[in-house]
């Protein structure tokens, strides 16, 4: 169901990164935001997909899953605690099941083009996009190499930590003045990724509102380049023993 996508090629592909927009967002107008990352690294490609879906709030945006049908009065925005915050999101394990269901052919098929495994997969996102980046990660048959929430939580965490198949190395981030999805959102997913096991690195960006910022960018750059070094550390290390 994914027909629309950005790709920036950086050199021959030797791992692929994947950034899922937010709800209510596009892939233009994400791809305006992402140029460091795609210069920042290389023998990489990078695909921003577009979501399948016109927005329910604004049909010429885009929204990997309706929002409303399971908070069809924006209520989670107000909630009273975090875990009334939390339930909110909770609901929506069917969304991300659907999302999950398209979402998974398009990196299997991608992959495959590049000829290249799950291990070489980044898989980021932000807002409703870091969701599903989450949700997809977590249920993927093989690990992938990385995962990047911007501005994100766990939904469907309770669905989650029942029938998480994989455990990747994550890294979090999120403004502390996103008024959008409250920033304790970011101590809440981390404490659930723990649980499942994941390697968990959280980075706060102070004075960000719900949004991309250089910073977050500069710092999901070092994470990933972090991590193609340490895999080509060991499979050196492999190779001696």
């Amino acid at each position: 169901m994914i027909r629309e996508e950005i790709v920036h090629i950086n050199g021959a592909p030797k791992k692929l990164i994947v950034f899922l927009h937010g709800y209510l967002d596009s892939s233009d107008a994400v791809d305006q935001k992402l140029k460091m990352l795609c210069d920042s690294l290389s023998s990489v490609a990078v695909h921003i997909p577009q979501a399948p879906f016109a927005c329910e709030v604004e049909t010429h945006m885009r929204q990997w899953y309706s929002m409303y049908r399971f908070d069809p009065g924006y209520e989670r925005k107000n909630a009273p605690s975090m875990k009334d915050f939390v339930s909110y999101y909770n609901r929506m394990t069917l969304g991300l099941e659907e999302t999950y269901g398209y979402l998974m052919p398009y990196l299997e098929q991608t992959l495959s083009e590049y000829d290249l495994a799950y291990k070489d997969l980044f898989l980021c996102g932000f807002s409703q996009g870091a969701m599903v980046a989450i949700y997809t990660a977590l249920m993927c048959p093989e690990e992938i190499g990385g995962l990047v929430s911007f501005s994100g939580i766990m939904a469907g965490h309770e669905y989650l930590l029942q029938h998480t198949q994989t455990h990747p190395r994550t890294l979090l981030l999120h403004g502390t003045k996103d008024v959008c999805l409250r920033p304790q959102a970011m101590e809440f997913t981390a404490k659930q990724l723990q649980k499942l096991g994941c390697s968990v690195s959280c980075k706060k960006i102070e004075g960000l509102s719900h949004s991309i910022s250089t910073e977050a960018i500069e710092t999901s750059v070092e994470f990933i380049k972090s991590i193609i070094k340490e895999d080509a550390r060991k499979q050196q290390l492999h190779k001696i023993g």
